[in-house]
Order: structure tokens, then sequence, then C-alpha cells
């Protein structure tokens, strides 16, 4: 198996992702130039849709120039890069077109206007893109399937057949045109876990390059197990079992990947003061099972607090602060990419090839997929058992028979996350 690679998720230091509106190449240089410094190898970058896109038959060359840029500069300072197409939401903040909102109200996933405007940014973009040597491939938007979610505040609903094809054929365009890359889709960890959502773990494991996964322990993880518990940096690791269960329980290829594309230390779970700590915990965590090809920290810079009214936890994720110094956290995370880029092998120890942890019951069409979510006591049991140094995969002792049809709204919907990244 190759080697996991590790970076970060590219926030920009002055202005956030606002910054996109009134692009500088001089502070996105100094940004990257530092995570390269760090010793990481790649970053993953969030254009705004809105930007890119501001109209449905307008594509900005302006704002896809910008895009190229910062590509350009993470090539300049040794750092391959990921680009994300549909932002989408960012750090509980949705951006979203006006051509789709209100008056002009269009479902994303479903009005043929919307897909048709969807995959020609994708082809505009991509198409640029491929001339990048250092691009790795694109990412359909960030945690867009959201959007999809029961709960949300302003849903744009869709069936699960819906939302199989609308990535399906999404990511065909992004492949077509960026061709010999590795492109993916992303969602939050209510993908894995709650059983309504018309997401599934057929689509994480079975459309993109490789399966993706989002690690954040304010879902659930923390709440059951208790702030600053020893457990929670496991949490990380339990969600690259769940999704290799689901690629071995669905037929995915022996040797599919999984990128941890999304992990962090957010307070108040997990103490500023013990950052670090969590931090190599998690990435020697993730990097023991050797299907992971990449651990990408969330995130690179600290929000600065001039923004105002993010969720407190959003302030002080970074590796670097607001004024662009290296964190404790930062310093942990670049020693760790120092010594993966190395050779050395990260892994913690653990007990030689444990008995796999047996799951009863689980429909193959996700739809009582909550029994492995992190509140339950299978999750409970491993992070314990793995605390006394026993990783255990997960097998399915026996599955049963699809719950429903795909595409039927199912009773069970357990609440939304404390928070949404």
């Amino acid at each position: 198996m190759t080697r996991a690679a590790i970076g970060a998720n590219y926030t920009p230091r002055r202005g956030w992702f606002h910054s996109w509106g009134a692009f500088e190449p001089g502070p996105v240089s100094e940004d990257l130039a530092q995570i390269a410094e760090l010793g990481l190898d790649h970053v993953r970058i969030f254009p705004l849709w809105p930007i890119l896109q501001p109209n449905r038959t307008l594509i900005s060359t302006a704002a896809v120039d910008d895009v190229l840029t910062v590509v350009d500069l993470a090539g300049r300072h040794g750092l391959r890069i990921s680009v994300d197409l549909l932002q989408g939401h960012l750090s509980s903040y949705d951006f979203l077109p006006a051509w789709i909102s209100t008056w002009h109200r269009r479902n994303m996933f479903t009005d043929e206007g919307v897909v048709a405007a969807q995959a020609q940014l994708a082809r505009v973009l991509g198409g640029e893109l491929a001339s990048r040597e250092n691009v790795t491939g694109m990412t359909l938007g960030n945690e867009i399937g959201q959007f999809a979610v029961s709960y949300h505040p302003d849903p744009h609903p869709v069936t699960s057949e819906q939302a199989t094809a609308w990535t399906r054929d999404l990511l065909a365009v992004v492949d077509e045109v960026l061709p010999g890359r590795r492109s993916h889709h992303s969602f939050d960890d209510t993908l894995w876990f709650k059983d309504d959502h018309p997401f599934t773990p057929s689509d994480a494991v079975h459309l993109g390059a490789s399966t993706t996964v989002h690690s954040w322990v304010f879902t659930g993880a923390a709440q059951a197990l208790g702030a600053d518990h020893p457990g929670l940096p496991l949490f990380g690791r339990y969600l690259i079992e769940v999704a290799a269960l689901w690629q071995r329980l669905l037929g995915a290829p022996a040797d599919r990947r999984i990128w941890l594309q999304e992990i962090g230390a957010p307070v108040p779970w997990v103490d500023p003061a013990r950052g670090a700590e969590f931090a190599e915990a998690s990435i020697r965590a993730a990097v023991g099972n050797p299907l992971v090809e990449a651990v990408t920290w969330w995130c690179s810079h600290d929000v600065h607090r001039d923004l105002g009214d993010f969720p407190e936890v959003e302030y002080s994720l970074g590796l670097f602060d607001a004024q662009g110094r290296t964190k404790p956290i930062g310093e942990a995370v670049g020693r760790l990419a120092r010594e993966l880029a190395s050779g050395a092998d990260l892994s913690a120890p653990t007990a030689s090839a444990p008995e796999p942890l047996q799951i009863h019951g689980l429909a193959l069409d996700g739809s009582n997929r909550s029994i492995l979510g992190p509140r339950g006591d299978i999750f409970r049991l491993w992070a314990t058992e793995a605390l006394e140094g026993t990783v255990r995969p997960l097998a399915a002792a026996e599955t049963s028979p699809d719950l429903a049809a795909r595409g039927v709204e199912h009773n069970a919907s357990p609440s939304a996350p404390s928070n949404q990244h």
C-alpha cells in the first residue's frame, strides 16, 4: 500500500472564504508557503459557487482565473491540490447562487436547468484544471448532501435514486474533462448514521475514486463519551472502519481507498491545551488502517475574530492562528507529516489481526444504519476495546432484508448534530 498523505483544508487567513470576492494572490501565497513549510503535502480548496457562477448561464472568467492562480501558487510551493466544485456549505454557512434561491427557487439536485448549469461549470473549471499537473482531482462540493437531509432549514428534497443519479452523472462529467485524476464527492457523517438520508452508504462506496469520511466528534461521539474522553481521537478511525464495512458489504473493490477528508479538534469537546495530543492520536489511529490514502486536517488557519456570527468552534480549528503563527497543534501535525514522509510507521501498536466486531441485522439499503452511530452501543464497545489496544474491524454477522425500497422515507429520524460544520 502507498503511504498515507497528510494535508490541510485551506482556509484563507485574510478574509476567510469571502476572500474569493476580492482575491489577492500575495496573502494566499504566504498561507500556502506556511502549509508547505510545516511539512504537509496537499491542500483542498473551496471556491464559492455564487462567485464562480453568478448566473445560471454565466461562469465568471475572472473567478476561474483566481482558482487557477491558487492552484499554480500551490504548485510553486510543492503542494498537490484538490479543488471543490460547488460551494455549497462551509462552517455552518450555506453559499448558494441567487438563481436557485427565493423567487428563483430551484432544486439543486433535480431541476434540469440547474443540473445542466452545474455540469457546464464542471466542464469549464475541470477543463482548465486539466493542464495543471499538481491537481489531484475535484470534489463535487463540501458536504453538499446536507442540503437534502430532513432537518435542513431550507432543504432540497431528493429521493435516493435521484441522489445517486445526480452524483454519478456529475462525477462522470468531471472525470471526462479531468481524466486520469482522482475525483470525489463528500458528505458529513449523517450519510453513515441517519436512517432516512437519501444519500446512502452505497453512494459513498461505489461513486468517486475513493470513499471520503468527515470526522467531527461533536456529532455524537463527544456527547456519548464526554468532553476530552480518551476515546474521542479514535472516532475518525471508527468512521474509517464503518466505511470499510460498507465497502465489503456492498461489493466495492477490496483495494478501494478511504480519504479522511476532514478531521479537526473542536472546542469545547477537545480542550485547546490538548489539541496537539488529540491530533497526534487521531492521525496515528487513522493511518493504522492500510486503506487510508490521506488525512486532510480541518483546517489550515483560524477564522479571524473580526468576522462575526460563526459558531465558536470555528475560530480555533486552524493549524495556524489568525495572525499566521504556528499553533502547538500545527507543530504536532507537521511533525507527523514529516515522519510519514520519511517512511516512518505512524500507526499505534495494536493486537495483531483482531477478530471483527460482529454487527447483527444491518440492512443493506442503509435504512437502519443508525445502529452504527456514535451514540449507540456498537461504537461504545468498539471504542472501549480500542482504548485497551484492540482496534477491531467491523463485520456483519448477518444482514437483514432491505427494510424499505430506496427512495421511501423511513420512520427513524435521529436528531440533527449539535453543530453543522
